[in-house]
C-alpha cells in the first residue's frame, strides 16, 4: 500500500481544563477586584474527531492473546519476550524478522485465532451510543485495528455503522507507529491534537496515539492496567475509562466539540 508522506508530529497540548485571570494589586479596589475575576476565560481544547481501536475496544475482547502469542512463539519464547516487555508482545513486530516460511506459518496461526474471535463477534457495550453521540455532534469517526481488512469489513456489516478511514494491518506501517494515526488526520485534514485515540491497549493505541500528537484515551474494563507493572511505562493516556458509556461525558467535560 502506497504511504503518504505525513507531516511531523505536533506539540501535545494540556488536556484538562485551564483557567487564566490577570493578578491584581492588593490595592486594587473590591469592583476592581470583580471585574478581573470577570475576565477570567476557561479553555477547552477543540476536538474534531475520534479514532477507535477495534477489537476489544468496539468489539468484546474474545480473541485468546496470550495463547495465540504462546502458539506463534513457543512457550519458552514467550515467558522471555513477555518479561522484556511488560506493557504487552508486539507479535508482528516480532514476525517480521523471521525467515519468509516462517513468518508464512505465524501468520497462519494468527488468522486462525482471528477467524475464531470473528465468529464469536460481538459489539461492545455503549459503543452504539458513544457513535450516535459523535454523530449528533457532526465529530468525524476513523478506525485502526492490527486486524485484518476482512475482520474490518465484518465488523461493518455487523455493527451497520461505517468508520471512514478504517485503515487494517495492511495499511503500513501499523501502529503502535503514528504513520495510520496521522495518515486518518490528513484524510481529515485535521491537527493531531484536533482529534482523540480511544483503545484498550498501552502499547498499540495509546503509543500511538501519544506519538502522533494526540489526545489517547484508554479503555480498561477491569483495571489490569492499575498493576504497578505498568508505572513506568513510557506513554500513558490522557484519560482512562472502564466502559464506553463514559466517553461521551468525558467529551463534554473536557472539549469543545466541534465538527
Amino acid at each position: 500500500m502506497q504511504l503518504l508522506c505525513f507531516r511531523a508530529p505536533y506539540p501535545l497540548f494540556f488536556h484538562h481544563t485551564r483557567a487564566f485571570s490577570s493578578m491584581a494589586p492588593t490595592t486594587t479596589s473590591s469592583s476592581a477586584a470583580a471585574a478581573a475575576v470577570s475576565r477570567a476565560v476557561t479553555t477547552k481544547a477543540s476536538l474534531r474527531g475520534v479514532v477507535f481501536d477495534m477489537d476489544g475496544t468496539l468489539t468484546v475482547p474474545v480473541i485468546d492473546f496470550p495463547a495465540m502469542y504462546r502458539a506463534v512463539l513457543g512457550e519458552e519464547a514467550y515467558v522471555k519476550i513477555k518479561s522484556e516487555n511488560p506493557s504487552g508482545i508486539d507479535i508482528l513486530h516480532h514476525i517480521e524478522t523471521w525467515s519468509p516460511d516462517k513468518q508464512k506459518r505465524a501468520y497462519e496461526i494468527i488468522a486462525d485465532f482471528e477467524k475464531q474471535g470473528s465468529d464469536r463477534l460481538q459489539i461492545m457495550p455503549g459503543a452504539s451510543e458513544l457513535c450516535e453521540f459523535l454523530e449528533s455532534r457532526n465529530i468525524r469517526r476513523g478506525l485502526i485495528t492490527r486486524n485484518v481488512k476482512e475482520a474490518v469489513d465484518l465488523f461493518h456489516l455487523k455493527f451497520g455503522k461505517v468508520f471512514s478511514p478504517a485503515l487494517s494491518r495492511e495499511f503500513r506501517p501499523y501502529k503502535p507507529h503514528p504513520a495510520p494515526l496521522l495518515h486518518i488526520c490528513s484524510n481529515w485534514d485535521l491537527q493531531p491534537n484536533e482529534v482523540m485515540m480511544i483503545g484498550d491497549s498501552l502499547k498499540d493505541d495509546v503509543a500511538c496515539g501519544k506519538r502522533a500528537g494526540a489526545f489517547a484515551c484508554l479503555l480498561d474494563e477491569t483495571g489490569r492496567y492499575d498493576a504497578p507493572e505498568y508505572e513506568d511505562v513510557k506513554f500513558k493516556p490522557d484519560y482512562k475509562v472502564s466502559s464506553l458509556l463514559e466517553v461521551r461525558s468525558l467529551l463534554e467535560k473536557n472539549f469543545e466539540l466541534t465538527s
